[in-house]
């Protein structure tokens, strides 16, 4: 079975023009739950919308197999945008759909449904043999994983999942994604007025200068990346500053580079202020929300398997960033994320390819294939 370019595109110019930006997914999740029902699949609203306070409950959809000894497997999407996602416009330029740039595109996520609707929809029309298949769509991923993280996992019976969710060209699996360090600190120092007696105080600006100065930060190698987001303090420039608050964040594949880097921050911050004979707070926190799979696990096999019978090259990848994929490889069903090809998400110029949104629909029918080989 061939995709239906035109009805697949017509589908995802419909999704976009939906407003759903997080904490108003209402409408949206009322168009997948009947669209989702009249492909013959049976689906239900979950109870975690007053959990969560979004908008609506995630969506949870699933469709027998017709293969008793095909491996149950589990494919998500998020139907929640980032801002500005109201209004959206879309308009096509040759093989690209984007936004009249007023707004965002809302391809992310928007793209991975559409091609996800269309491949449910050939595997019916193809009468295509497959196991057990079930659906999370979820609300409020752009928040914080707010949905996923409270999806009842207990809920769900497959063996591994697919998140239709990665910025990469359509091929791109990700294998690795890493956990996640937070650092707060509040430096303090003497005050004292600037102009009359500045050698009374001592500047906690100069003392979080200094050790910002000496934070190792950035990509710092090809998993571990630091950064100082915020930094806040003093009242008027008349007054030597004597409090300065700081929150920076580190991510890595590997857990004990996170411990390492978060020792590294906390030292400089000490041996900064400890030089003027000042003191600093500092909390630090963890969020273990990383993932690391294998090329030899079943999930990763079947999604190579699935990328070459499309014609595209296997890209397995690590990325910085977290997905609903980690929280249900957490949960207990390994899941790899997958390029789907947008591009610039997340602001006005966002733009889908219409040749990868057809590829990613032919790679949710190979995986299906190949799941239930």
């Amino acid at each position: 079975m061939m995709v239906n370019k035109d009805r697949l595109v017509e589908e995802f110019l419909e999704l976009v023009q939906i407003d759903s930006e997080s904490k108003n997914e209402a409408e949206i999740a009322g168009v997948l739950k009947a669209k989702l029902e009249a492909l013959g699949l049976d689906v239900y609203e979950d109870d975690t919308k007053e959990k969560t306070g979004l908008g609506s409950g995630n969506l949870i959809a699933k469709l027998a197999g017709n293969v008793a000894s095909a491996d149950p497997i589990l494919f998500t999407c998020h139907f929640d945008t980032v801002t500005p996602g109201n209004g959206v416009k879309p308009v096509i330029n040759g093989d690209i759909i984007e936004s009249d740039k007023t707004t965002i595109l809302g391809a992310d996520d928007k793209a991975g449904i559409a091609a996800l609707l269309e491949g449910i929809r050939l595997l019916k029309e193809g009468n295509i043999a497959h196991g057990d298949i079930e659906l999370v769509l979820t609300a409020g991923e752009e928040i914080g994983l707010a949905g996923s993280s409270a999806v009842d996992m207990k809920a769900l019976n497959s063996k591994y999942g697919f998140a239709l969710d990665s910025g990469g060209s359509v091929g791109e699996i990700i294998v690795a994604s890493p956990d996640h360090a937070k650092l707060k600190a509040k430096v303090h120092g003497v005050a004292a007025h600037a102009g009359v007696a500045p050698e009374d105080g001592i500047s906690a600006i100069e003392i979080a200068a200094k050790a910002i100065t000496n934070m190792p930060l950035g990509r710092l190698d090809e998993e571990l990346t630091a950064n100082i987001g915020v930094i806040s303090g003093g009242e008027r420039t008349n007054i030597v500053c004597d409090l300065v608050e700081i929150v920076g964040e580190a991510r890595a594949i590997t857990f004990s580079k996170l411990e390492n880097q978060m020792k590294a921050m906390s030292e400089a911050l000490e041996n900064a202020a400890a030089e003027r004979g000042c003191k600093v707070d500092i909390d630090v926190s963890y969020e273990r929300v990383g993932y690391k799979l294998e090329e030899t696990d079943r999930v990763v096999e079947v999604a190579k398997t699935a990328v070459t019978k499309v014609g595209r090259t296997p890209n397995l990848q690590a990325t910085g960033g977290g997905s609903d994929a980690n929280i249900f490889t957490i949960g207990g069903i390994p899941t790899t994320n997958l390029g789907v090809g947008y591009l610039d998400i997340h602001s006005k110029d966002e733009k889908m390819p219409i040749t990868e949104l057809v590829k990613l629909a032919e790679v949710v029918v190979e995986i299906v294939k190949a799941a239930a080989e």
